[in-house]
């Protein structure tokens, strides 16, 4: 795994403007390598305010939008269209505003979905979907270009949480249940998944998480108490942060 770098913006607007920029140029770039990008997207105020600065850039043209593959971390299992869900917030900050191609907006399957009430199947199909859309010599999901994740004050990221077994769990995607954090139901990468991604930006804005993010940089951090001390990516891992975020850390 990557070495992480730390870049700090002086609040979360300016950290949403900074990461939605930089965005634009990673997408565009892996466009002109590769033909195209996918990308995983997070929840949270801060992956909101990313997708809502990215909307509203006009640098957001420089994106070939038909040629971007969207997935998520996590989700909420709840009703499609609920207001919990990831999925629901990322269409109203950017997805129903730019011309991505339907059938490359891959979310979590929702509660009322094709398997019901039953988290675990919806888990299995969306690991089927990651499988069958990873390259050669890719393994059991795609290699993501960029792979966001918020951070939460407990040290979570995605839906992986302190001391719960799917932080063990070898998987690509697992259903949550008894999450500490409400709705209690989700569904998650694993930590196999989220490292391999090309890049991992972990977004981070306010006081309460800089402890949390103190965690995640220090050697040798227990990774059950602190999931975000165990997602790197293969090429670069960046914590993008403001400055209350990154309060706990020594210049």
């Amino acid at each position: 795994m990557t070495a992480p770098s730390v870049l700090v913006h002086r609040d979360q607007d300016l950290l949403a403007e900074a990461v939605a920029a930089r965005l634009v140029t990673r997408i565009a770039d892996a466009q002109a390598a590769r033909g195209s990008a996918s990308v995983v997207l997070t929840g949270g105020g801060v992956g909101t305010a990313v997708l809502a600065a990215l909307a509203a850039a006009g640098a957001r043209d420089a994106i070939d939008w038909s040629r971007l593959d969207v997935w998520w971390g996590d989700e909420r299992f709840r009703p499609g269209g609920d207001p919990e869900r990831n999925e629901t917030g990322a269409r109203a900050a950017l997805l129903d505003h730019v011309p991505v191609d339907p059938a490359r907006v891959r979310p979590m399957p929702p509660s009322d979905g094709p398997d019901g009430d039953d988290p675990e199947a919806a888990a299995e199909r969306y690991a089927a979907a990651l499988r069958a859309a990873a390259g050669p010599g890719e393994g059991p999901v795609p290699a993501f270009d960029v792979l966001m994740l918020g951070v939460g004050p407990d040290a979570h990221v995605a839906s992986l949480f302190p001391g719960l077994p799917a932080l063990r769990d070898e998987r690509p995607v697992v259903a949550v249940r008894d999450s500490p954090k409400p709705p209690p139901t989700r569904i998650s990468l694993t930590f196999p998944s989220l490292r391999a991604a090309r890049e991992v930006w972990l977004l981070a804005a306010g006081e309460s998480k800089a402890e949390a993010v103190r965690l995640g940089l220090a050697a040798g951090t227990d990774l059950v108490r602190a999931p975000v001390a165990g997602v790197r990516g293969r090429e670069r891992t960046l914590f993008l942060l403001d400055r209350a975020a990154a309060s706990g850390l020594r210049a």
